[in-house]
This record gives structure tokens, sequence and C-alpha cells, in this order.
């Protein structure tokens, strides 16, 4: 499994809550521009519509030598889940706060999968108590290098 991109913003702007992973409808530009890395999902998210799974704002360049067959670098992409996922994943979204994110664009088997979030928006307080926590598993780190350096 090797990823394409990360999205970076999603777990310090969210909880993530649960995880899935899907497949992606591509055309052929744009999975020579994954591969060259001219990709980004930052803003992204993703809505289910009429039993089908649609990707938003994800942002892929156009691929130079792709000619006329190019792509639009922001149109929605749908989402390839199966039946019962696409039913907890409406389920999911539906409550009030949550939002369905991506997290990350990778290669499996050469097919190019997406891994979904379901993500509870967070406050500020919440990021605050993740930086503190952060810090202070680094001095609780820091600490024990600094006894075994005694030794």
């Amino acid at each position: 499994m090797a990823e394409i991109l990360h999205n970076s913003k999603a777990r310090r702007d969210y909880e993530i809550l649960e995880t899935y992973e899907g497949g992606i409808v591509l055309h052929g530009s744009e999975v020579k521009a994954l591969r060259a890395g001219k990709a980004q999902i930052s803003d992204a998210f993703a809505r289910v519509e009429k039993d089908e799974v649609w990707l938003y704002n994800a942002h892929i360049d156009e691929y130079t030598q792709a000619n006329r067959f190019g792509h639009q670098p922001k149109a929605p992409r749908k989402l390839l889940f199966h039946k019962s996922e696409i039913r907890k994943l409406f389920g999911l979204a539906s409550v009030k706060g949550n939002a369905l994110i991506p997290l990350s664009f990778y290669w499996k088997n050469g097919k190019v999968k997406v891994a979904i979030g379901v993500g509870k928006g967070k406050v500020e307080y919440d990021k605050r108590q993740d930086i503190k926590k952060r810090e202070s598993e680094r001095e609780v780190k820091r600490a024990t290098m600094h006894q075994l350096k005694r030794k």
C-alpha cells in the first residue's frame, strides 16, 4: 500500500470516528496526474446522494500530456462502496455534526483507493487539549531518553 497523498487537516480539525476504504472512478489522465503526485484533498468532502457516494472539491491537476482527453480538476468523483457500507455512511453522515472526509489516496493492487473517515468537527478547546497531550508525551519521552543516557 503506497500512499499517494494525505489529508493533513482531517485529523487536526475532526475527531475521526470510523474509517472506510473505497474505490474511486477516475479517467486515465487523472490517474497519470496522481502518479505524478499532482493532487490535493485538504478541502475535499464526500456526500451520499441517491445511494451513491460522491467526492467533492478534490483537486487533481490536469495532466499536461493528455491533450484533448484531459479532465476537469475539481469535478465531482464517484466513490465505490458496497451497498451496506453506503447505508452505514448515510446513517453516520446524517447525524448532526458528522462529516465524510477523505483521509488519503493510496495504491492497492494497482488501483487507486480512498480512505474515507466519518468525523465529528473539533472545537478550539479540543484542539488545545490535543496539543497539551502531545507536548506532555514529548516531555515524558525526553525525560526517559535523558535517564537512558545517564546509565
